[in-house]
């Protein structure tokens, strides 16, 4: 492993100290070399808190040594005053001569400026070192500011001759458990990896899940699911309040038209639970894209959607999607939901 490689392997590794599947900011570690011995190391804490080039700098004992030091980062430092100051302000007061960099930051504000910023300065400065690592470690991030939608995976569990349920019609009847207890660990660690969950309105009707995360350690991600015709009852799940939860509705002109039942869900004039948003977008138009603007505006950068069938495909087909994760049961089912159709083509 080269010199370079091998201290970028560091700040990846301190990067993942901060992960948080909430937080809009990427994970970030800066490590600070001297002389072939690292001096100080850092890694992004929290949201709208100093960012890891400056705990890595104030983690050094002797300040004199930065002048003859470099500085490691798996992000390109930023050139803008946001929640923190601009870390490349800091570097150059600093005076630290070499800065290596793993990838670049496609943020807006930043996009190469710190780059320039540091260049212009006179610092010498490395880039692309393990950047496709660097790249991937942040691709809920990357994919937000690049494609301004959350990174999507779609996942879903199903039968070895291709079905993900029996046909259901009746919410007392219970779904297939294709599942074992093994899987269902791993639904959940995934639960706890991203800042929200997608469900569609009949597969929430006849499931009436939880979507919390309850077989792993971790933060439930933020439930989110379509109800056109408030067709979700306010005892369900989904809409016990107990995590944040937004609930996509009609706009104004469909509830003159059509009000919702009372005790159906709640709203204009009902009730609304503590966490939960409700949101108005136009059904008669492409109804994803709408959502999926709705996270993004709320800084929700990932989305793990879970079903049922019909939202899946509608995803597949609008080429909404980022990973698929398929669980195949040994199992034979003859007939019911059959799982969607999809193709694997490079959707980066």
């Amino acid at each position: 492993m080269q010199v370079e490689e091998k201290y970028m392997m560091r700040c990846l590794e301190l990067a993942q100290s901060g992960r948080s599947s909430v937080a809009p900011n990427p994970m970030v570690g800066a490590v600070i070399v001297h002389k072939g011995q690292i001096i100080g190391e850092g890694f992004h804490r929290q949201y709208g808190c100093a960012h890891a080039e400056v705990h890595a700098i104030q983690a050094v004992q002797d300040e004199t040594l930065l002048r003859d030091s470099t500085l490691y980062v798996n992000l390109e430092p930023c050139a803008h005053t946001g929640k923190t100051p601009p870390c490349t302000e800091y570097i150059l007061q600093k005076q630290i001569p070499r800065v290596v960099v793993g990838c670049l930051d496609p943020y807006p504000k930043v996009a190469g400026k710190g780059i320039t910023m540091l260049r212009d300065a006179g610092v010498e400065v490395i880039t692309e070192v393990m950047e496709q690592e660097a790249m991937e470690l942040n691709r809920f991030f990357m994919t937000a500011q690049r494609k301004r939608r959350p990174y999507i995976i779609l996942k879903w569990a199903q039968s070895r001759d291709g079905y993900m349920d029996r046909i259901r019609t009746d919410a007392s009847e219970k779904p297939v458990q294709l599942s074992t207890p093994v899987t269902r660990r791993h639904v959940h660690k995934l639960r706890s990896e991203v800042a929200a969950i997608m469900i569609g309105t009949n597969k929430a009707w006849l499931d009436n899940p939880f979507l919390t995360v309850r077989h792993w350690a971790g933060d439930s991600p933020v439930r989110v699911f379509p109800d056109r015709t408030f067709r979700i009852p306010s005892s369900y799940h989904l809409l016990d309040g107990k995590v944040r939860t937004l609930v996509f509705v009609p706009g104004s002109m469909f509830e003159v038209q059509n009000p919702p039942l009372k005790g159906t869900g709640g709203w204009r004039g009902f009730q609304v639970q503590k966490n939960i948003e409700y949101i108005e977008i136009d059904f008669s138009q492409q109804v994803i894209p709408q959502m999926l603007d709705a996270l993004f505006e709320r800084k929700l950068y990932s989305l793990l959607v879970e079903g049922g069938a019909s939202l899946h495909q509608s995803f597949l087909d609008n080429g909404l999607w980022d990973e698929l994760q398929i669980e195949t049961a040994p199992v034979t089912l003859g007939n019911g939901v059959k799982v969607p159709v999809y193709k694997f083509v490079n959707n980066k």
